[in-house]
């Protein structure tokens, strides 16, 4: 746990009060968030669906995709958060877990740490380039929605509702990055690209209510994220109603238009948000560390048995479930 990487080296600091090159080392490579890569997961339905709409073959072509492309997102991602935490550090000493983090720590260097920030941007574009223009699009835009997140003065996660709503849009970016790894052709419905943002809106609103929970203490919470200043409980919880409909309406759009075989899903999705929903009432939530839910066997039970499902609804053609949606007049 990086948290506990962070105790243990506040404790190995040179006489003079600064960091050991070793435990700076250490941090630099913490801050990346390497262990985040799990989030890579929101590209694959990009690589499925047009896999299988387009019956796409695998070749050694598609597979220096894949690898070049999984690359490039986790470096624009790593970037992502080593200036998360550069510029978050101030407030995340406010947080009870945060406060341990390499950088509200001090024990990385700012300057390195903006040049690290820098050079993975860099790297990333480079190897998304050997791709193709649109992935590299794709993968530049989810670079400048992390800058639109952090940096003053836009800084979107400090308003209301925008901070999900921005924090969210890496979702269809990420699909986005994953489609265009397999085809360039094939344009991605909007309406899914839509469903895709809503429920990663759904998923950060109930993260941001977890979180607020925790934080009983409202000038603690408030010093926090400012954004909590303008929350409440029931008004998060609103907003999570407001992101899990949009998301429902949209993926139906998308079904009854490309593949009605996929209301077949519905209940399994039902039951994913609904576990999901729950876990945001624990305390200490793995809600809060998304990349943390692989601890959470019923989550992940629920999530291998739906995905399973749709891409099955997917490949298997039902000529019934199109006579039984025909429009009635």
């Amino acid at each position: 746990m990086r948290e506990d990487f962070t105790k243990a080296s506040i404790l190995s600091k040179s006489a003079a009060g600064h960091p050991a090159f070793a435990t700076r080392l250490k941090a630099h490579v913490a801050i990346a968030r390497l262990d985040h890569s799990i989030k890579n997961v929101f590209v694959l339905p990009g690589i499925v669906v047009p896999m299988t709409m387009a019956q796409i073959p695998v070749d050694s072509t598609l597979i220096l995709h894949l690898l070049y492309g999984f690359v490039a997102v986790t470096l624009i991602a790593c970037s992502n958060y080593v200036l998360n935490e550069i510029l978050d550090a101030p407030f995340d000493r406010f947080h009870p877990v945060k406060k341990f983090r390499p950088a509200a720590c001090g024990l990385v260097s700012i300057r390195a740490a903006y040049a690290q920030w820098i050079l993975m941007m860099a790297g990333g574009l480079l190897i998304a380039s050997f791709v193709s223009w649109q992935f590299t699009s794709a993968a530049a835009a989810l670079w400048i929605m992390g800058c639109l997140y952090n940096v003053p003065p836009v800084r979107t996660k400090d308003v209301p509702y925008l901070d999900a709503l921005s924090e969210s849009v890496n979702n269809p970016l990420r699909m986005l990055q994953g489609w265009y790894m397999v085809t360039t052709v094939l344009i991605p419905p909007v309406s899914l690209l839509l469903a895709y943002w809503m429920v990663g809106a759904y998923f950060m609103a109930l993260k941001r209510f977890s979180e607020y929970r925790q934080l009983s203490n409202p000038l603690l919470a408030a010093a926090y994220r400012k954004s909590f200043r303008y929350y409440t409980e029931p008004s998060l919880l609103v907003s999570v109603t407001f992101y899990a409909s949009a998301s429902m309406l949209f993926f139906g759009a998308f079904i009854m238009r490309y593949r009605v075989e996929m209301v077949l899903s519905f209940p399994f999705v039902a039951l994913v948000m609904a576990i999901y929903f729950r876990l945001a009432f624990d305390r200490d939530s793995a809600v809060q560390n998304p990349e943390k839910l692989y601890r959470e066997p019923l989550l992940v039970g629920a999530v291998v048995v739906c995905l399973a499902v749709m891409v099955s609804l997917l490949l298997i053609d039902m000529p019934f479930m199109h006579r039984l949606f025909v429009p009635t007049l």
